[in-house]
């Protein structure tokens, strides 16, 4: 197993979060695209913006290393219409890999034709343009029950839409790392739920991002059936192996 390869190494903060400029975010970034080349990371997580300067580092690289972005972050409650401009700009840009945040506050109020449409005509898009799409459901934002509906829900939405042979190119996503939780609570992927997602979405596949910081809890997920982990750790998790893939 070439743990690398199920990596997609993360920087999604913007200059206003992190509290630095915008030379010293694209900095980071560049840091990051060079860590993926070097340690043969999977996929780059990183902000639309920065798509294009990251495909000519690696362009120029020779590498195989895939670039990633997210749409409708962080909320998730932007419009399917805004969704789908923000992931064709995306895809103009040369991304290979789009990460939807599901309206997952619609879904709590029951709201399952919006999030339907979304589904259907954001995977679409994806599809049409041959690009993986992700769609994160914010596992800290719902109960067991509602992680265990929206993963099965996207599941027969991709099946009945798409056939059983485009699963190999649609995950569910545990989470976008952004969600405030109280009393300190895991914002991300846990065991638990990462359980839940597999035993509900698949032959959808599992990408657990948020929290995954150890090699242990990087091998954990694996064993629970995940095909992808989203971290901003992944060369401190790689480094822990003592082996360079």
């Amino acid at each position: 197993m070439k743990l690398a390869q199920y990596l997609d190494s993360t920087y999604l903060k913007t200059a206003t979060q992190a509290n630095l400029s915008e030379e010293e975010t694209k900095a980071n970034v560049v840091k990051l695209v060079e860590e993926a080349i070097a340690f043969n990371f999977k996929l780059v997580m990183i902000r639309a913006k920065y798509i294009s300067f990251a495909k000519e580092m690696i362009l120029k690289a020779k590498s195989n290393v895939l670039v990633g972005t997210v749409i409708g972050f962080h909320e998730g409650t932007a419009s399917i219409e805004e969704k789908l401009i923000e992931a064709k700009k995306a895809v103009d840009l040369g991304v290979d890999e789009l990460d939807f945040v599901v309206n997952y506050e619609a879904f709590k109020k029951g709201e399952i034709p919006l999030i339907r449409e979304e589904i259907i005509k954001g995977t679409a898009l994806g599809l049409k343009n041959n690009k993986v799409v992700k769609w994160i459901i914010e596992v800290a934002a719902l109960n067991n029950e509602a992680i265990a509906a929206i993963s099965k829900l996207i599941k027969i939405i991709v099946i009945d839409n798409f056939g059983l042979e485009n699963t190999k190119k649609v995950f569910v996503k545990s989470s976008t790392g952004f969600y405030k939780t109280e009393n300190n609570i895991p914002n991300g992927a846990t065991f638990e739920t990462i359980k839940i997602m597999h035993d509900n979405a698949k032959p959808v596949k599992i990408k657990a991002a948020g929290g995954v910081k150890t090699k242990n809890d990087a091998l954990k997920m694996i064993t629970l059936g995940v095909e992808r982990i989203g971290t901003s750790s992944a060369k401190a998790i790689i480094e822990e192996t003592k082996v360079k893939y």
